[in-house]
């Protein structure tokens, strides 16, 4: 296995609220040295979280998605806060954001997006026997909670409201990990 490339350097040249973008030099393993740009988010991460109202529907949450510009069906999600864990995270945004606490959650997998210039890590969390529990969250509108069923996901995915990539393979995940018995 080629061995990773030496980080010669890492140099911040923009910072936002959420995101701050490095550049990196790099040397390989033949001698050739380069500069990269990558975008790093919060450190932690964040959770996506399929949330299921039984065994057969999932719930999702419709809100603005200024990157888009217009209003997106996704599951929720959020960033993890310095000290939190992964499961706490994910309870405290079903809470925000659907009014629903969970009495199970089961990390599933971790994903990225574009992790050749993202460093961003997603945590996908399972939450089964979910019970009514509204915390404040810091949603500037309140969000819309739609049921689905996980069975029927080929009609969700024909929707133009449906595009999220984490969305669509974190419900890929959990629809055949619930069908295959756990």
């Amino acid at each position: 296995m080629t061995p990773k490339p030496q980080i010669l350097s890492v140099k911040t040249v923009a910072q936002s609220r959420l995101f701050s973008i490095e550049q990196v030099a790099l040397r390989f393993s033949n001698g050739t040295e380069a500069v990269y740009e990558r975008l790093q988010g919060k450190a932690g991460g964040a959770v996506l979280i399929v949330p299921m109202q039984d065994a057969a529907t999932v719930l999702l949450v419709r809100e603005y998605a200024v990157g888009v510009e217009r209003y997106e069906l996704g599951l929720p999600k959020g960033p993890l806060e310095p000290g939190e864990n992964v499961l706490d995270t994910a309870n405290r945004e079903l809470m925000e954001e659907l009014g629903y606490g969970a009495r199970r959650l089961t990390e599933i997998a971790q994903l990225t997006v574009a992790p050749g210039y993202f460093g961003h890590v997603t945590h996908v969390i399972l939450a089964e026997d979910l019970y009514p529990q509204r915390r404040d969250g810091d949603e500037p509108e309140p969000l819309e909670v739609v049921p689905c069923a996980l069975n029927d996901f080929e009609r969700l995915l024909a929707r133009d409201d449906f595009s999220e990539a984490r969305s669509i393979a974190a419900l890929y995940m959990v629809r055949e990990r619930l069908n295959n018995g756990g």
